[in-house]
């Protein structure tokens, strides 16, 4: 059986709508879906203060009802998905974390029921983004439709071959094209010790960058040929690059922030303003995506 997708909720709308996203995405795959609720279940007798609330009959019957309308939501999206639903302990990234181990993605919305209106980002999604051992796809806010590509940020630098096997994968089982975004605001270091020139020519540099992705996505057209391939260079933030091709896009993949991806303060910026649902991918071989 293939390895289980899991699904973090907190009976937020956002996790919600992570629910939907994870299921559509098991049934592509053939996947099993596991949804998990995270509780501090604290012992009477550990001294803290403020005291937080104990679990008892009342808080476990809470969970497991919203652990109900979860796989609902999940069934009413993917009825042929296999659902399984379980309470686990401990902090929510940690516990999450935890379970990815024996997962080949894990899906959580941008915002818990804790989260500030105008903030996109939860605090529990983006350190399981940076801590996971698979990867993870953050789901924000609703939108309409379910994108028209697949767009990957390729650095251009070692490393980055699971981020792009991932985004090349996902066109596949979407049946969509992938365009691979390579934004640049200075000229790249070649090597260690390179010293960036104060004044260059813009253009000149920007046919370098072009050349850098070329040589990056050598050997992928091979490896997908029926993947519809388009290489997006632009003089532009990163970030602020790949927000920009996120409204057309039913996923946007980088690298898991402080690893060995060009995208660390890049990745969460992203994940502040993108229009699309974003996938973090450890830049390790360790996790390979797997179909």
């Amino acid at each position: 059986m293939a390895d289980p997708i899991v699904v973090g909720v907190d009976g937020s709308a956002s996790s919600l709508q992570a629910v939907a996203w994870a299921a559509r995405e098991a049934a592509l795959r053939g996947a099993p879906l596991r949804i998990v609720y995270v509780a501090l279940r604290w012992a009477y007798d550990v001294p803290l203060v403020p005291q937080p609330a104990h679990w008892g009959p009342d808080m476990e019957a809470a969970s497991r009802q919203l652990l109900r309308q979860a796989a609902e939501r999940a069934r009413a999206d993917a009825p042929a998905v296999t659902v399984t639903t379980e309470i686990l302990d401990g902090a929510a990234a940690e516990a999450i974390a935890a379970a990815a181990r024996s997962a080949q993605l894990v899906v959580v919305g941008s915002r818990g029921r804790g989260g500030f209106a105008g903030l996109l980002l939860g605090s529990v999604s983006g350190d399981l983004a940076a801590r996971s051992p698979c990867p993870v796809v953050i789901v924000g806010r609703p939108r309409a439709g379910h994108g028209a590509e697949i767009v990957v940020g390729v650095a251009g630098r070692p490393g980055q071959d699971p981020v792009v096997r991932f985004a090349f994968e996902e066109a596949v089982l979407r049946r969509l094209p992938l365009r691979a975004v390579h934004a640049w605001t200075h000229p790249a270091a070649r090597g260690p010790g390179d010293m960036q020139p104060l004044v260059y020519d813009v253009e000149g540099v920007g046919q370098e960058e072009a050349r850098l992705l070329a040589e990056s996505l050598a050997g992928w057209r091979e490896k997908f040929p029926d993947v519809t391939f388009v290489e997006h260079v632009v003089h532009e933030h990163p970030a602020k690059a790949l927000s920009d091709a996120s409204p057309s896009a039913a996923l946007v993949v980088v690298g898991a922030p402080g690893r060995t991806s060009f995208f660390g303060s890049t990745t969460y910026a992203l994940l502040h303003h993108a229009q699309a649902p974003v996938a973090v991918i450890p830049c390790t071989p360790a996790r390979a995506h797997r179909l």
